[in-house]
């Protein structure tokens, strides 16, 4: 059975955005700043049939209520204009994306 990818409200928590938020656009977010986490990078740009823009690692943690995670800041341009989308990733996603990656093996210390 194939894995299905999450969906999008348990990988990520928005708090604030100018632009409505579609599900394709939501989960390209979730993936830029996925891998900004997993790197430990500044910022990257995204871009896509719906958007394009930057989206930039707080480096910062969260939390609203019971839901905690890193923050991030996109600057976006849509059909619909331009826009800033301020969000986490919730720590259950975080959980969620680890489980589905394949694990890497290994690597040895010494190469004798």
């Amino acid at each position: 059975m194939a894995e299905q990818t999450p969906p999008y409200w348990l990988l990520i928590s928005v708090l604030f955005s100018s632009q409505p938020l579609t599900p394709a656009l939501a989960m390209t977010l979730h993936e830029a700043a996925y891998e900004l986490y997993s790197r430990g990078e500044g910022s990257r740009e995204v871009a896509g049939d719906l958007l394009s823009g930057r989206v930039t690692n707080l480096r910062k943690e969260m939390a609203l209520g019971g839901i905690a995670g890193p923050a991030f800041e996109a600057e976006i341009e849509t059909e619909r204009g331009s826009g800033t989308v301020r969000f986490m990733l919730t720590r259950q996603g975080l959980e969620m994306m680890k489980d589905q990656m394949p694990a890497t093996p290994a690597r040895p210390k010494y190469l004798n």
